[in-house]
């Protein structure tokens, strides 16, 4: 691809991560890439003790507990490894000498996150979506939770299968952990129904590379001194999360974003409409013959990730590569279930989102 000089060469980026970003945090980056502020160098190259740093660190974690309104008796952490890290963090902090812990599995990343805790210690899968090729989220009436659980783990949204909770399950006083990563500040969330959140930032909260946990302080008590140092929350926190040299600019970039939401946007509230204006926009046109079929069940469908293939297979390519000559790229679905997926996260613009519904009306037109 030749290289972009100007902003009318963007093309419209549905990746499901690493994913778009706004322009308004890239246009600021990469003011600043040279020179952040008064330190003579870029935000790359600055110590993670300086005090601009420092300054980008505060920043950040205060953009994120005004957005989310994070109670004072919340820890929020910067860390890396992604949600991958998460998996094993998670049951090594909470679950190791704890009995044993309840897991939700909705798709892929659900399932991975298992594969981990079981490493850790006893898991109950206490509902699993396979037999409908996780299409859909589990009914209340579902879930057989065990009320001396160390904790109960779910995915607030699939990427791959594209279903989402819009709500939280009700696991009553067991502390709920949430791998938030492909949707976290997508709408507001009532922080004080869970124990832990975590989230990788490519999606939504910035780059690959940098990792948000959002814990419970009291949490923080839980991980043993004989784990590895780095994988034990209560020196993070005490640290600061300089533990390690942090991602020093994917913070920076988190701060950016979350600046850009609060300020740009209007906060989380004004987001989530944003974001379900756009998602209904590609759901009117699956929803009107069989020509596109969803792969979510409609109550359970992402309003971050639309998964969808084509009545006639042989079709798919040609909707991916004619799509790209319309400026539209990363739209294929991931191959464990194949079709078509559209990531329309905060950063994707409404402008975006309109020419793929367009496309697809159109393509239909010509195909159909």
């Amino acid at each position: 691809m030749a290289m972009v000089k100007s902003l009318k060469e963007r093309v419209f980026n549905f990746s499901p991560g690493p994913a778009v970003l706004p322009v308004p945090v890239l246009e600021e980056a990469r003011d600043e890439l040279l020179s952040h502020g008064d330190a003579g160098a870029s935000v790359l190259e600055i110590s993670h003790r300086s005090s601009q740093f420092s300054a980008i660190l505060a920043d950040s974690k205060q953009r994120l507990t005004d957005l989310l309104k994070v109670p004072d008796s919340y820890e929020v952490l910067f860390l890396q490894g992604g949600s991958r890290l998460q998996f094993s963090m998670v049951p090594m902090n909470l679950l190791r000498g704890a009995g044993s812990a309840d897991y939700i599995v909705t798709g892929s990343w659900g399932k991975k996150a298992v594969d981990e805790a079981r490493k850790e210690g006893r898991v109950n899968i206490v509902w699993d979506g396979n037999k409908t090729h996780y299409n859909r989220l589990p009914q209340a009436s579902e879930l057989q939770l065990d009320v001396n659980a160390a904790y109960v783990h779910y995915t607030s949204n699939e990427t791959i299968q594209g279903v989402q909770f819009l709500t939280e399950p009700d696991v009553s006083n067991v502390p709920l952990v949430c791998d938030a990563s492909s949707d976290f500040m997508c709408r507001p969330l009532s922080i004080k129904k869970y124990g832990l959140i975590y989230a990788c930032a490519q999606k939504n909260a910035g780059p690959a590379g940098v990792t948000v946990v959002i814990i419970r302080k009291d949490l923080l008590e839980r991980g043993s001194d004989d784990l590895p140092g780095y994988c034990n929350y209560r020196l993070h926190a005490a640290d600061n999360s300089r533990y390690n040299t942090p991602p020093t600019f994917g913070i920076y970039i988190v701060s950016l974003v979350a600046k850009w939401l609060s300020d740009e946007i209007g906060g989380l509230a004004a987001m989530e409409r944003q974001n379900r204006q756009k998602a209904e926009l590609l759901y009117s046109v699956v929803d009107e013959d069989d020509f596109y079929i969803g792969h979510a069940q409609p109550e359970s469908r992402s309003i971050m990730n639309v998964t969808f293939r084509l009545r006639n297979d042989d079709f798919q390519a040609k909707f991916i590569e004619t799509a790209e000559e319309h400026g539209l790229y990363s739209l294929k679905g991931h191959r464990s279930v194949g079709g078509i997926r559209a990531s329309i996260y905060n950063a994707i613009p409404i402008e975006g989102v309109i020419a793929l519904r367009d496309f697809m009306l159109d393509f239909r037109k010509q195909n159909g």
